[in-house]
């Protein structure tokens, strides 16, 4: 997540001064040798001559072994928090096994038909994490894309929140501890935790503080152009790992910008010019890098405008900054319930404690122009979180400036709730900045300072310390899969039907297609996709309305067998017409087998057992003109 106060220095900030001038900071005290001392009788005296002293060598901890080991903390706490997660949401394994074809096949790498067959899926509209998932195909080929994807989320993880330190500490504070302490909380944070278990794109963060830092030094840049490139290099990359994060840190650097600009106007004379220059090189270089992407995306097949209003309205409760994140040491997701969207939209969770802190750290600091910057832009985006509608425990008070903003371009497509990542981030430079100022302070001892300043921190994070992510059970993909016995049905021009129809509900299907690589295409899958299959219509959850998926998805919440009639099966074998089905497939272990297996059976006839499914061969049936 952007935040954009990690460029200039922190004794320049204690003036007035603010993150637009990048002021390295000199190297802490060092992991040094000291000198040694030969005191013998001559200039060949050895340590092994009688009474000759031994050499003494101090060591102390260095810039880099310090930095060693804040990298080596944060890598323990992200295999901690995925320690028990080995988990695999299929549509991020459909993603993973895309690259695979990519890489492996030349295929298309921004639209698919392998799911949601005929129609396809415009993939650039649907984050398919290329930027992770090309340099991730020799894990997926080795071990599988459920692999893949925890290895992901512990390096977005820890990635996130070393990336974070490595900019803090060269740009911002001069503190390691400072530093760490800000980049553990990018990393670490409970809206990073609450999407951790879905979404690697989004906690994938690495490059975001990079970006910043690069759009702060074209303030004051004497090469913009070239400052420019390497900015819109960074921007392309981003872009295929996500692009609403990429437009969050393009908002914020704005927003940031433009409060220190409010209190300190005479800044732009300096840095409107090399400001213009770089971001323009950046949009010529970036533009033409995203353009063909960017066009399949907003004007291919299956392209949609803007998110269904359901999704629109996502927005937190103010009661959310106050509670902690379900996934830490102290959440509780019974109390959380209603605070977010869902556990996978937690994006404001920063707990009693912390959240009096950052505004304990605004009153202090308030006289510094960057605090009173970082202060406006965490204010703003906290506040837009809220959604259309602001709430307190539930309760409705008033229409939030959400709803100024939802049909904006590109800001139609944004989920409201997320805008709590940037408050987030926001805190975390905001705490490196106070643990720096307070760090060498006397009150009337310095270690008086340190112990106030460490127990500070404990009572600030300590309920948010990141436990170890829930493991969610799902189905073994089925034998008849993995063993390959589907390829005596299914030709590449048809589908393979799983039972339950893959849906937003029911994603299993999909996992089974990622387990082979793609090879065979399914109908239907959990994806956006424009509401009535027409290009440019608003994006919904799933594709076309299917009568055959909308019945056996009911009938296995249920359990009840309906009984068709002829007009129904008609309709419904021509669904598996359209779908070019081959064989509907309906594994022992899925739940309410049994009226399934009924009812599919009034469809297509009597099913074989074959492994561990049963097995519809319809390529009769679907090869028939209706």
């Amino acid at each position: 997540m952007a935040c954009a106060g990690v460029d200039g220095a922190g004794r320049a900030a204690r003036d007035g001064a603010t993150a637009v001038a990048t002021i390295d900071a000199p190297p802490a005290p060092g992991l040094e040798r000291s000198p040694v001392e030969e005191t013998g009788r001559s200039s060949g005296a050895s340590s092994t001559d009688a009474g000759a002293p031994v050499a003494v060598r101090r060591w102390r901890w260095s810039p880099r072994r310090q930095d060693l080991a804040v990298y080596a903390v944060f890598l323990l706490a992200a295999l901690w928090v995925t320690s028990r997660i080995w988990m695999d949401p299929a549509q991020v394994q459909f993603f993973l096994a895309h690259s695979v074809r990519v890489v492996l096949h030349g295929e298309f790498p921004f639209y698919t038909e392998q799911f949601n067959y005929p129609d396809g899926v415009n993939l650039m509209a649907n984050t398919a994490i290329l930027a992770l998932g090309i340099p991730m195909v020799p894990v997926t080929l080795l071990f599988g894309p459920a692999v893949s994807f925890v290895l992901l989320v512990t390096l977005g993880l820890a990635g996130t929140a070393a990336a974070w330190y490595h900019v803090l500490s060269r740009h911002l504070v001069r503190n390691r501890l400072a530093a760490a302490v800000g980049g553990w909380l990018c990393g670490f944070s409970p809206a990073m935790l609450s999407h951790a278990n879905w979404h690697p794109n989004i906690i994938s963060q690495y490059l975001l503080p990079f970006i910043v830092w690069r759009v702060l030094v074209l303030t004051r840049a004497r090469r913009p152009v070239r400052d420019g490139v390497l900015l819109a290099l960074l921007v392309t990359a981003q872009a295929f790992v996500n692009e609403e994060i990429l437009l969050f840190t393009a908002l914020t650097c704005g927003v940031f910008l433009l409060a220190v600009l409010v209190q300190e106007p005479h800044r732009w004379a300096a840095a409107w010019r090399p400001l213009a220059v770089g971001l323009a090189a950046c949009a010529v270089l970036a533009g033409a890098l995203l353009a063909y992407p960017l066009y399949i995306q907003f004007a291919g097949p299956m392209a949609y405008h803007g998110l269904s209003d359901a999704v629109q309205d996502y927005g937190n409760d103010i009661a959310a900054f106050f509670a902690p994140g379900s996934p830490t040491l102290g959440g509780n997701e019974r109390a959380n319930v209603g605070l977010a969207p869902n556990y996978s939209e937690e994006n404001a969770f920063l707990g009693w404690s912390l959240t009096l802190l950052t505004v304990g750290i605004v009153l202090w600091l308030r006289r510094e122009v960057m605090v009173r910057a970082l202060a406006a832009t965490g204010a703003l985006f906290a506040v837009l979180s809220l959604g259309e509608r602001v709430s307190w425990w539930h309760r409705e008070l008033l229409t939030g400036p959400w709803e100024l903003l939802v049909r904006l371009p590109l800001l139609d497509a944004v989920v409201p709730t997320r805008f709590g990542l940037i408050t987030s981030v926001v805190v975390a430079v905001l705490l490196a900045i106070a643990v720096e100022r307070a760090w060498p302070l006397r009150l009337p001892d310095r270690r008086t300072a340190r112990t106030l300043t460490v127990a500070g921190l404990v009572l600030a994070l300590l309920p948010i310390t990141p436990m170890p992510l829930s493991v969610v059970s799902r189905p073994p993909v089925p034998k008849f899969i993995t063993a390959d016995r589907w390829r005596a049905y299914v030709a590449p021009d048809q589908t393979l039907v799983p039972i339950p129809v893959p849906s937003m509900g029911n994603t299993n299907g999909m996992r089974w297609a990622a387990a082979t690589n793609l090879d065979f295409k399914i109908p239907g899958g959990y994806f956006l996709a424009p509401r009535n299959g027409n290009t440019g219509d608003p994006g919904r959850f799933g594709g076309r309305p299917s009568g055959v998926g909308e019945l056996l998805q009911e009938v296995a919440t249920t359990g009840r067998t309906p009984k068709l009639d002829d007009r129904q099966r008609r309709r419904f074998l021509d669904e598996l017409r359209h779908w070019r089905a081959a064989v509907l497939v309906l594994p022992f272990d899925q739940q309410n087998v049994e009226p399934l297996r009924r009812t599919v059976e009034q469809l297509a006839g009597p099913g074989r057992r074959e492994l561990d499914v049963w097995v519809w061969d319809v390529r009769a049936l679907t090869s028939r003109e209706p």
